[in-house]
Order: C-alpha cells, then sequence, then structure tokens
C-alpha cells in the first residue's frame, strides 16, 4: 500500500519548524501497520532533520555550526541573486537533508523519545516550503 500527502508550511526565516505532528497525521491517515515514512522537502534552501525535540538548545547550537560552515556573504559565492543568505542556504541544505525515511509500526511513527521531525529554514526570511510524505507498508 501507497499513501501521500504535500503538506504546506510558512516558515517564518531561518530556524526550526516542528512537523512531526503533521507528519503522523498522515501516517495515521495512510493505514499502514508496518512500512516506512518517507519525507521530501522539495526545495533547494531549507532541509529536514531528525533531533532532540526536548531543549531547543539543541537547535539553536546547530544553527550556530551551520553558520560557522556556510557564512552569509561569503565574498567566494558567485550567486547571490537573492541576497547574501542566498548561496549559504544552498550549501546549509547540501550538508544536512532534503530527504529523511522513518519506519512505521503499529499505524505511527517509530521515532525515540527525545527524537522530532524539522522543518529547517537556511533563508533569513520568511519561505512557503512544501514537504512530501510518501507511506509504503502493509
Amino acid at each position: 500500500m501507497t499513501h501521500q500527502a504535500i503538506l504546506e508550511f510558512s516558515t517564518r526565516g531561518r530556524g526550526t519548524l516542528d512537523i512531526t505532528g503533521e507528519v503522523a497525521r498522515v501516517v495515521a491517515q495512510a493505514g499502514v501497520g508496518a512500512g516506512l515514512a518517507h519525507v521530501f522537502v522539495q526545495h533547494t534552501s531549507c532541509s529536514l532533520m531528525i533531533t532532540e525535540n526536548a531543549d531547543p538548545d539543541v537547535r539553536r547550537d546547530l544553527e550556530t555550526v551551520l553558520a560557522r560552515l556556510a557564512p552569509d556573504g561569503d565574498p567566494a559565492y558567485r550567486h547571490d541573486a537573492e541576497g547574501p543568505d542566498d548561496m549559504s542556504a544552498h550549501v546549509r541544505s547540501m550538508l544536512t537533508s532534503t530527504g529523511l525515511n522513518v519506519p512505521v509500526g503499529g499505524g505511527r511513527l517509530l521515532l525515540g523519545t527525545w527524537q522530532g521531525i524539522y522543518l529547517w529554514e537556511h533563508r533569513t526570511g520568511a519561505h512557503r516550503r512544501s514537504v512530501v510524505v510518501t507511506v509504503l507498508g502493509a
């Protein structure tokens, strides 16, 4: 059995947005007892991650690490058509992930106790983002 849905999210700019509940709803609608949920973001300047869902300092620290690896406005960047955060957002997306696989069991996501699924906006301005959730299983 395959079930698919496209979720739309509005971001406020750079940072993380917890999308666990919305993805879990798609999984529940699929009616799959056991299988796999694939979550994919259809953009090149944001990403997805599974990380700590209890302490927001974890996500802030991850942002600090990416700022060091892919700083805004680096003079070595050629691609800056949409501003100083344009190329750095693409690099951040490439260093992280645009797709995740999460096991499904008993009709629900089998995430660990402290895990959540986050949309990670890498642009400094607000954006509308599309996330495809595909659930495969029986």
